[in-house]
């Protein structure tokens, strides 16, 4: 048997975080398979502290990853942690095309090599009316943006999610009312600014199968349904595109879904949020707490009209 020192091993090689964890899927698995298994910690190595974090309390990593919302595993908040642990992450790949000089393909490793990995502590805001504080890890989304060099004709940026009823038999209209693959979409400007982040991992380890792996966009000004999780493709295109949650109830969910205390969900207020872990509630912040970060970016835009 050949064993590979750790600084050998790709990212590819890594084992999934829900199969080191569960040690009798991962013995029936060993003993299934034809040949002895590499395995390496999911830990993420040469991690750097960001200057855009928060300097607010992290929620404790049992909250972020046991209760969340990701459809194509169930539409309850434990349901994508009790249904995503077989979900197949390698091999994986970004297609990235459309209004772009250079279209690329980047696979997993590619992705996890194109920068620095930064952990950045963020605050989210869920429509729904609950927060987090996040530990995420990755780089700015810009970054690959970058590379396949994007025209003058590009104006949006469209993201699509990983689809397969194989793996995520829960996926369907009939069960959620979404119609899949999931797709999101930023206008380039927002796509193109620094806190828009491409994420890997969170508290400095591997993206768990149900937050969004084995990468996903973080946004944290946005309402979090903007966060698109599972990414596999990104198109860069002339005209905006379309979006799930507004696809599917247009009048309740916006293309912007900038977080704003004074536009209220057509069925709820969004004045004040509670903060999963604490007691009481808080004062939902403009841009959630962002604003000097990217208020600019609407300058002249009415976000009442524009929600």
């Amino acid at each position: 048997m050949i064993i590979r020192k750790a600084p050998q091993f790709r990212y590819s090689d890594v084992t999934p975080r829900d199969v080191y964890v569960n040690r009798r899927r991962f013995l029936a698995a060993a003993l299934a398979a034809p040949a002895a298994l590499a395995f390496a910690e999911t830990k993420l190595s040469n991690v750097q502290k960001s200057s855009l974090s928060t300097d607010e309390k992290v929620s404790p990593p049992n909250i972020v990853t046991q209760f969340n919302n990701f459809y194509e595993f169930g539409t309850g908040k434990e349901d994508p942690a009790h249904n995503a642990g077989n979900f197949k992450t390698v091999p994986w790949a970004i297609h990235v095309e459309g209004e772009v000089a250079k279209p690329k393909t980047f696979d997993l490793d590619a992705i996890m090599k194109l920068a620095p990995l930064e952990q950045r502590i963020y605050r989210h805001r869920c429509v729904e009316g609950w927060s987090i504080v996040v530990p995420w890890v990755g780089y700015s989304l810009n970054v690959m943006l970058k590379q396949v060099e994007p025209t003058s004709k590009a104006r949006f940026v469209a993201f699509e999610s990983y689809w397969d009823t194989k793996q995520m038999p829960l996926a369907t209209p009939f069960r959620t009312g979404l119609q899949y693959p999931y797709v999101e979409g930023l206008r380039l400007d927002e796509a193109m600014h620094p806190l828009t982040m491409l994420s890997v991992g969170i508290y400095d380890e591997v993206m768990p199968n149900q937050n969004g792996a084995p990468v996903r966009l973080t946004v944290p000004w946005k309402y979090g349904f903007k966060s698109i999780k599972s990414i596999v493709k990104i198109k860069l295109v002339e005209k905006q595109p379309p979006t799930t949650w507004n696809l599917m109830n247009a009048h309740e969910y916006g293309f912007y879904s900038n977080v704003n205390p004074e536009v209220d969900h057509p069925r709820w207020s969004q004045a004040s949020e509670r903060r999963l872990g604490e007691i009481g509630r808080r004062k939902t912040l403009m841009f959630n707490g962002y604003g000097d970060q990217v208020a600019s970016l609407y300058t002249g835009l009415d976000l009442k009209k524009n929600y």
